[in-house]
């Protein structure tokens, strides 16, 4: 409850201090958040798109807040997004089976994909201490060059070398039914993955034993040495996990919201991940409602550029200023105690001079 009214009030925040700087460039805000919410929420084929977007975030999210929740910071949800949406699109381009064959083979390869990028980190911080921060911000730009590298080489695209081949329909995530639903819009099987992945995740964390030992271990890692957990091969499994998660970004991305891979791109909804985690008070509900406000956001700001005058960096801006409200939570929280406090002052300050008024009389 108290992160929730926290997430609320960065927004809040963000939004308030978005309509100073609508104001500030001579834009009306009122107008231009109404451009900014129809552009994301008009129509079935925005709101589609909206949910597309908001997909791969979904995961990303997932995958950072799995990390803080088991005491590590993964920022290599990037490149594992990278990595796996490229094994993905491998699998995709390379066998010719069956499409529920060919789908599930994608979304295995894309989770372990992401799970590899993501268990040299892990090894490293288990055997070595080495800090994930680190070791994963250098594994994202290995997947950069690899991807780089292998696209070109083995799946070329047919006119241009910058991008893989086109996915065939049976690799394809999206669906003639959804599309048809949401007029048109590239929403995609990938957000009924995004909500399996959220409950699952939800259940790990909080109701299996395996959820209480990564937990115990990110809280206090001696302690739950002490206690008979296994720390080395729990940090292990945290990552393996969480880059599993930002894996599945990778196939929601590529197989779904695209038709193929690009070289030369390191996806930014790997950090926007981070965004959607603090947001979403790293917990399974928080983060998907998070995700969809960030793809509200992103959807809608190009309409509200074409609308107005206003600049789409304006929603970046909001984005930014959320993200430091909530990465500063506890001076939210200390300014809604410094409240709470002084309200409850008022009252006993209010009680005893009734209680004296009676006592006189």
């Amino acid at each position: 409850m108290r992160n929730g009214i926290i997430s609320l009030l960065a927004v809040l925040f963000g939004l308030i201090a978005g309509a100073v700087l609508m104001a500030i460039t001579g834009n009306n805000p009122i107008e231009g958040y109404k451009f900014l919410f129809e552009g994301g929420l008009k129509n079935l084929s925005r709101i589609g798109n909206t949910l597309a977007t908001a997909t791969p975030l979904i995961f990303t999210g997932l995958s950072v807040a799995f990390a803080f929740r088991t005491g590590l910071f993964n920022i290599g949800a990037a490149g594992q997004m990278l990595f796996g949406g490229f094994c993905a699109v491998a699998v995709g381009l390379t066998f010719d089976l069956s499409r529920p064959l060919l789908l599930l083979a994608m979304v295995v390869a894309g989770f372990l994909g992401g799970a590899l990028w993501a268990f040299i980190p892990g090894l490293l911080k288990a055997k070595f201490n080495v800090h994930e921060v680190v070791s994963t911000i250098m594994m994202n730009w290995v997947a950069y060059w690899t991807v780089y590298y292998a696209v070109p080489a083995y799946f070329k695209g047919e006119f241009l070398e910058t991008e893989s081949k086109k996915l065939p329909d049976a690799a394809s995530l999206r669906t003639p039914i959804l599309t048809d639903m949401f007029d048109g819009s590239y929403i995609n099987m990938g957000l009924f993955i995004a909500a399996i992945a959220v409950i699952i995740f939800s259940f790990i964390i909080n109701k299996t034993t395996l959820g209480y030992e990564l937990k115990a271990v990110g809280y206090n890692r001696d302690s739950a040495e002490y206690a008979g957990i296994a720390v080395n091969r729990s940090i292990i499994t945290s990552m393996l996990i969480a880059g599993g998660l930002a894996g599945l970004g990778g196939v929601a991305f590529y197989a779904g919201n695209a038709t193929s891979i690009q070289i030369g791109i390191l996806p930014t909804q790997g950090f926007d991940g981070i965004a959607v985690a603090l947001l979403g008070a790293n917990t399974g509900i928080g983060v998907l409602l998070a995700a969809i406000f960030f793809g509200l956001l992103y959807s809608g700001r190009g309409f509200m550029n074409a609308m107005t005058d206003i600049p789409p960096e304006i929603a970046d801006s909001i984005i930014a200023i959320i993200i430091y409200f909530a990465a500063t939570s506890i001076l939210i929280e200390r300014l809604i105690r410094y409240f709470n406090n002084k309200k409850k002052n008022r009252k006993s300050t209010i009680t005893q001079t009734t209680d004296q008024k009676k006592e006189e009389e």
